[in-house]
């Protein structure tokens, strides 16, 4: 005071700086955390915090759920000065993520994944923008339908067939081969490079990689940066050393796809019979040089780690089902049969006449959805949804488990039951784009964020239920002469990650009949001779 008075600042300017400091800290207390009027409703609020401290550090799709059944199927967060819109309503899905999409296809702020990890390069954090619509066009040219229809297929068969004689010679690794059958047909159709086993460097380092950038996600794991930036200038070490434990996974992430770009540029000369997706690039790269090295590495990876997980974990939580529910696995079984017979296994050919094959990989995806969250969005402008105001730049999320957990459209959505999509004859890409009430599973996104990648993991998904239903018989495994219960409580027997895969398990898989083993490894020798059209490989 005696200081200010030393600077001539009169009692009354004193007085006002005072009454302006007040009134500052009193507007802060109460609006911001505050959830402002025509906002949708939600869980009550405290003053500069908003619902922060009542999300769930784990299960927070399973909090949201609950929150959906008392607010409805849109409520709203307060964190902090932002906001939060969460949707567990399929129409509102429909009519504002698919036909608003222009205005909700862009991601909210990221510090960690965009700037830390990814420097903005990766496509599932990227901005909507050009560059993001450059990266999309060339993976629809080369991943469209038909394409996958008249050639990736044919790779997709050949992995599967390898899939079950991995199955058939190390059962009690069946949670491996599942990842090595997603990883090699993704990681061939980009490079020309296969993933022959589990063990295969390549594969093993992008896994590893995956579940830091998961881990370093995970709520708590990182102080709310995006909420509070303050956070970036403060010292990390007393944080977790987080922007080390993110930058790391960066650093590691540039390395292993630039290194698979590398493999690639050592093979090139190779005769293949079916071109890979850097071909492709290559070629366009030579004459615009559109995009930078850090660039055309997370064009890499963004599509090696879509289309190594996803289809895994989905392959996984199958088996899960298949063993908890057995019926389901009689009824599969006496479908293929009729169909195939034992000289030969299940082809992309089958499908029409397996439909409730079809039906289980629907189901599957509603029951155990690998990203029960989705990714969110961000609203480039003011929307209006259901008589409700959201403002621009509020986060989107959509509530994928509770959607695909509602008891009003699946009774007991806790039982597995794949009679609910018997009168779904199509696949997914059909069904997102059709009448909302038809809507199968959001497992491959929505609007313009929607997978580019649907129709191959459809198809390798839908290979690999039904070789393994043809070839094996799935059942609990049996310890001192009682079956062991697997753990399928989504709380307890899954990670609680970005993604929510289920943790390892134990089984008992045994081949079905002697034919079966012998088709199996007489169809991995026409196999084999198939990777090679691929690699170039003699």
């Amino acid at each position: 005071m005696e200081n200010l008075r030393a600077m001539n600042i009169s009692p009354l300017t004193i007085a006002l700086l005072g009454l302006l400091i007040v009134g500052f800290i009193v507007y802060v207390v109460f609006t911001v955390g505050h959830r402002q009027k025509g906002f949708p409703p939600g869980p009550p609020t405290l003053p500069i915090i908003g619902n922060i401290h009542q999300i769930p550090t784990t299960g927070a799709h399973l909090k949201f759920t609950e929150w959906a059944r008392n607010y409805g199927g849109i409520f709203s967060l307060k964190l902090g000065t932002g906001t939060a819109i969460v949707i567990s309503d399929r129409e509102i899905v429909k009519n504002l993520m698919d036909k608003r999409s222009s205005v909700t296809s862009d991601r909210p702020p990221s510090y960690v994944s965009h700037d830390l990890i990814t420097k903005g390069d990766h496509l599932l954090v990227m901005h909507y923008n050009e560059t993001w619509r450059k990266i999309r066009k060339y993976m629809h040219q080369f991943f469209r339908e038909a394409e996958c229809e008249k050639r990736h297929i044919i790779l997709q068969d050949a992995e599967a067939t390898q899939m079950i004689l991995d199955f058939l010679q190390e059962p009690d690794k069946h949670n491996l081969h599942t990842k090595r059958f997603s990883n090699s047909i993704i990681s061939t159709l980009l490079f020309g490079l296969r993933t022959p086993s589990y063990s295969s460097t390549h594969a093993k380092d992008l896994y590893d990689i995956m579940e830091r950038w998961s881990e370093v996600m995970e709520p708590g794991n990182t102080p709310p940066v995006d909420i509070y930036p303050i956070f970036k200038y403060l010292p990390e070490r007393f944080f977790g050393n987080w922007i080390s434990r993110a930058t790391g996974v960066g650093t590691d992430m540039e390395r292993l796809y630039s290194n698979m770009i590398a493999r690639y540029k050592l093979n090139a000369q190779k005769k293949r019979t079916h071109e890979c997706f850097f071909d492709m690039l290559s070629r366009s790269q030579e004459k615009t040089k559109e995009f930078t090295d850090h660039e055309i590495a997370f064009i890499a990876g963004v599509q090696l780690e879509g289309g190594s997980d996803t289809s895994a974990s989905i392959l996984t939580a199958l088996v899960q089902a298949i063993i908890h529910w057995p019926e389901v696995q009689r009824i599969a079984q006496m479908e293929i049969d009729k169909c195939v017979g034992e000289d030969r296994s299940p082809n992309w050919s089958d499908f029409n006449d397996l439909p409730y094959i079809n039906a289980i990989m629907k189901e599957t995806h509603r029951w155990r959805p690998v990203t029960p969250l989705s990714f969110p969005h961000c609203l480039s402008k003011d929307e209006y949804v259901n008589g409700y105001y959201c403002p621009k730049g509020s986060t989107i999320i959509l509530n994928v488990w509770g959607i695909q957990n509602d008891e009003s459209i699946y009774p007991h959505p806790e039982e597995f039951n794949p009679s609910r999509f018997r009168a779904h004859k199509l696949l997914a890409p059909d069904y997102a784009v059709s009448d909302w009430k038809l809507r199968d599973h959001y497992s491959f996104g929505v609007g313009r964020r929607i997978c580019p990648g649907i129709h191959l993991a459809e198809r390798g998904v839908w290979l690999g239920i039904a070789k393994l239903l043809w070839g094996f018989k799935f059942e609990k495994v049996t310890e001192e002469g009682r079956q062991v219960e697997m753990n399928i409580n989504p709380k307890t027997g899954y990670t609680d990650g970005f993604l929510h895969c289920a943790l390892p398990f134990k089984c008992k898989i045994t081949v079905r009949s002697e034919e079966r083993m012998q088709t199996i490894l007489r169809e991995f020798e026409q196999a084999e001779k198939i990777f090679k059209e691929y690699t170039g490989d003699q």
